[in-house]
């Protein structure tokens, strides 16, 4: 027994006594007199107000708000002028040159050869209706089994070029050269009517040589009936439409045979 007192005596055993119990309660209470006596420090302050100038709290108590106004930089207004630009361009194919109403009435013109052409229409650059054309053209000789893509472009380049020539010796203000490609190429929509023609019968023959001839004086028509207009060459129309059937008559010979 006297092994077990020992051992519980031992095992229990503590430096604490009474005495570090008084201390720490003691502690304790001087903490609560610290923290009381900074609470009355606190509550002896004066008001934040009392440091202000009255200016300050007169200003601050008659402040009744104010709207925000937008004020524009320069930068911003060139922005907004940019972005209004936008609205005034005209649209993307006005700017490229495509405009279908000039392309039909164009077309108007060349088909029907009696109808006065508009100078101001026809005086344009406008290379549309004749790409369109020539692909016609040469996509009627494929259906009739002739391959003459490059025949067709080599014979219409040269043909521009020496319009060109002749026209600027012919007329005062002079021509360019999409204006003239321009126009013989819109005139070539009769001879797509010719090679359409020989996919349905053969051009060998009376009426097909009729048929050609026919065509040839339309295109030739056509053609020195805009450049006189365009180009206001009153009473040469006969001397432009000369060269005019020389051409046509190229193409011709490529639908007969």
């Amino acid at each position: 027994m006297s092994n077990f007192e020992q051992f519980q005596f031992d095992f229990y055993q503590s430096n604490y006594t009474i005495d570090d119990q008084e201390e720490g309660y003691n502690s304790y209470g001087s903490n609560e007199n610290l923290c009381g006596s900074r609470k009355s420090q606190a509550g002896e302050q004066p008001p934040a107000s009392a440091f202000a100038p009255p200016e300050m709290l007169l200003s601050s108590q008659s402040y009744t708000g104010q709207i925000l106004q937008p004020t524009y930089s320069p930068d911003t207004l060139s922005h907004l002028s940019y972005a209004e630009g936008f609205d005034e361009e005209p649209p993307l194919l006005e700017e490229l040159g495509i405009n279908f109403e000039h392309i039909w009435q164009k077309t108007l013109t060349v088909l029907n050869p009696m109808k006065p052409a508009d100078g101001s229409i026809m005086n344009e650059t406008d290379l549309t209706g004749p790409m369109v054309f020539c692909l016609a053209l040469g996509a009627t000789l494929l259906l009739a089994g002739k391959v003459h893509f490059g025949y067709v472009y080599g014979m219409s380049a040269i043909g521009c070029f020496a319009m060109h020539a002749l026209l600027n010796l012919m007329s005062v203000p002079g021509v360019s050269h999409g204006c003239v490609a321009s126009v013989l190429g819109y005139c070539l929509l009769p001879m797509v009517i010719l090679s359409s023609s020989a996919v349905v019968f053969s051009l060998q023959g009376i009426l097909g040589t009729l048929l050609a001839l026919f065509i040839i004086g339309w295109c030739s028509l056509s053609a020195s009936k805009i450049f006189t207009s365009a180009l206001g060459m009153e009473g040469q129309q006969l001397l432009i439409a000369y060269p005019c059937a020389l051409l046509y008559g190229l193409f011709a010979l490529l639908m007969v045979f």
